[in-house]
């Protein structure tokens, strides 16, 4: 019977074994959920795996509604609970997306998401949670600036020292038309928040950054993560055929101007953390460096790089997805023990780019040997 349960899962796209690099689900879209999107993951004291996403229900476009639900696993990611619980509802004018979680140095679990109201507004909150993520305080913006801030899902960071910081790109607007697309200017501007107090205030950076050429996008959807020396790198896609990217030298206070980096990508993000217990860096990106098969413009393949030189060079690469109709992106990563779990947008042509929301578990010696 528990073959045949298996065998049930596996054709309903619910559930591949795992293996050294494997999906292990997929949240396909269907009528009542047009679009199931960008999500985090965070471990429970108990051990159990939550993973929180997007679950879009009245459209499948940016501006649709959507609210923030979770599944679970108790097996280290390899398999997942089946109905979605909703975790918060929608209550803001157009939807609630891009989490990002934490368990703070206080063990306090902390959530992070966008209150998106309209093209005039939307911005960051936070809650925290003080019984495992059974119940969450109420939203608390970051940052008291009004206006367009995006921030990408599993990008909020806390470093060793405490600090919370927050790397967000605002957009400013060019009218003052709230549902008029053509107001809202693409050309991302990078800065950085930052709280000492576990987010109780929040203040920028001393430094935030317009991309210096012709761009239509700007510095858009910037990552940051804490290298084994304590300096901050951060990253932000482009227009300009790679990731540019800055490292801080004081805790995220200032940042050099962004510069191109070594992560050849187009106009996609890219996630960055450190291996644990390591000084290696992993990147998961849309790879147009010519070491494996790309289509110019297109969100694909999904590539794993390791770097163990602070993101200046990615020597070892593994090819993860390689679909030339294939659009993988906004990725989350968590470790386990042995694994790493990546949740990203695994689209196409026939179900949309962003429908479809893909879980992968990625054993780590398979990503650190040698052979590819």
């Amino acid at each position: 019977m528990k073959a045949l349960a298996v065998l049930i899962l596996v054709l309903a796209g619910w559930f591949v074994p795992a293996a050294e690099n494997a999906v292990v689900l997929n949240l396909e879209p269907n009528r009542a959920t047009p679009r199931n999107s960008e999500g985090a993951f965070v471990t429970l004291k108990s051990g159990r795996i939550l993973f929180l996403y997007t679950q879009f229900y009245g459209g499948a476009g940016d501006e649709s509604p959507a609210r923030l639900v979770r599944i679970e696993s108790d097996d280290g990611g390899r398999t997942w609970s089946r109905e979605p619980k909703v975790v918060v509802e929608n209550q803001a004018g157009a939807n609630v997306v891009s989490v990002s979680l934490l368990r703070l140095q206080s063990g306090r679990l902390a959530l992070f998401y966008l209150v998106k109201n309209s093209l005039l507004d939307c911005r960051p909150v936070m809650r925290l949670s003080t019984d495992e993520a059974e119940t969450w305080s109420a939203p608390q913006p970051v940052g008291a600036a009004p206006g367009y801030f995006v921030l990408n899902n599993d990008r909020v960071v806390q470093l060793k020292s405490g600090r919370l910081v927050v790397p967000v790109a605002f957009h400013r607007n060019k009218a003052s038309d709230p549902k008029n697309y053509r107001s809202l200017d693409m050309r991302g501007i990078a800065l950085w928040y930052l709280s000492d107090d576990e987010g109780q205030t929040w203040r920028e950076a001393d430094t935030w950054w317009a991309l210096p050429a012709r761009t239509g996008t700007g510095f858009h959807e910037p990552g940051v993560v804490e290298l084994a020396d304590g300096r901050l790198f951060s990253w932000m896609r482009t227009d300009q055929g790679t990731q540019f990217g800055c490292t801080s030298a004081d805790a995220g206070k200032n940042w050099p101007l962004p510069e191109k980096t070594a992560l050849a990508s187009p106009v996609s993000p890219a996630s960055i953390k450190r291996l644990p217990g390591s000084e290696d860096l992993l990147a998961i990106f849309n790879d147009h460096s010519g070491q494996f098969t790309f289509s110019k413009g297109k969100r694909t393949p999904l590539v794993a790089a390791l770097s163990s030189d602070g993101g200046k060079t990615w020597l070892r690469r593994k090819l993860l997805e390689s679909d030339p109709d294939g659009w993988y992106c906004y990725t989350s990563m968590h470790f386990t023990d042995d694994a790493v779990l990546l949740a990203y947008c695994a689209g196409d042509s026939k179900v949309g780019g962003l429908n479809r929301l893909r879980l992968r578990r990625v054993s780590l010696d398979w990503l650190k040997a040698e052979t590819p």
